[in-house]
């Protein structure tokens, strides 16, 4: 693992860098990116930069460098290439009161780079009963507030599932907790729309763009009872959904080959700094 925290590229990644009073650690004032990395370098940095900003404007966080983000980047990447990791880029509210009212330091930006294993082709999610809020002040926005998803990833895992499948407070299919959804019903691809309260993917944008997809919002058991499931992010790429609760399916289906197959055609076009 290799950690740069406002400027400075850590000699030890596990030493103690961030101080207790840092508003993303007290209270989760923070936006984050999670970046592929393919043979070191990164993927479609760009538009993970452009979300960033837009998280950062929608919590409020005042100050954010781009370009200093991007020299982040490259000093963790430097040196002997990872060859399939990701990067972590966070900015928090920086050093401020022990409350919910912010400070008036600059803000913290730390980028790591760690490597990852391949996500398996499939995978089982299961249904959690607590909905996403397609109204809140933080819908579709990248923040570091995850306790939520925490949760409802611990109640997959015991489930024997890898991911955990949010409906919204209209009982329409919203999003997993790191992953945006993908459905096939009578041949037709379709995922929710950004209306529906879930994060804007980079994957799942570009899986629309190369691929296809129809956008609506429809009750969340039109997609647990469809004829192929595939889940899409930073981390998995194209993967099918072999299991939804109860539900065992065929996966991957032609459909989700086909997905995968688009996506491995046209990744190397964003693979890069300048990317």
């Amino acid at each position: 693992m290799r950690v740069w925290i406002n400027g400075e590229l850590l000699s030890d990644p596990k030493a103690p860098a961030v101080p207790v009073t840092d508003h993303g650690l007290t209270v989760g004032d923070a936006v984050f990116e999670a970046v592929k990395v393919v043979d070191g370098q990164p993927f479609a940095l760009q538009r993970h930069l452009d979300r960033l900003e837009s998280s950062a404007a929608g919590l409020g966080l005042v100050g954010l460098d781009v370009d200093d983000v991007r020299r982040g980047v490259g000093a963790v990447l430097e040196g002997e290439p990872i060859a399939l990791g990701r990067l972590r880029i966070t900015v928090t509210g920086g050093n401020a009161p022990l409350g919910s009212g912010r400070g008036s330091d600059p803000l913290t930006v730390i980028v790591v780079a760690s490597p990852m294993d391949p996500a398996p082709e499939t995978t089982a999610v299961v249904t959690v009963p607590w909905p996403r809020n397609e109204r809140g002040a933080l819908a579709g926005l990248k923040t570091t507030s995850y306790a939520e998803n925490v949760v409802a990833l611990a109640q997959a895992q015991a489930a024997g599932a890898s991911e955990a499948v949010f409906a919204n407070l209209a009982g329409n299919l919203c999003e997993g907790t790191g992953t945006n959804v993908f459905y096939v019903v009578d041949g037709e691809v379709r995922t929710p729309t950004l209306a529906s309260g879930c994060l804007a993917g980079v994957t799942r944008a570009l899986l629309i763009e190369w691929f296809g997809a129809t956008e609506v919002d429809e009750p969340i058991e039109v997609a647990a009872g469809a004829d192929e499931i595939f889940l899409v992010s930073t981390t998995r790429d194209v993967q099918g959904v072999h299991r939804w609760d109860d539900r065992t399916l065929e996966a991957p289906g032609p459909v989700t080959k086909a997905a995968a197959q688009a996506w491995r055609d046209n990744e190397a076009a964003l693979i890069g700094l300048d990317r």
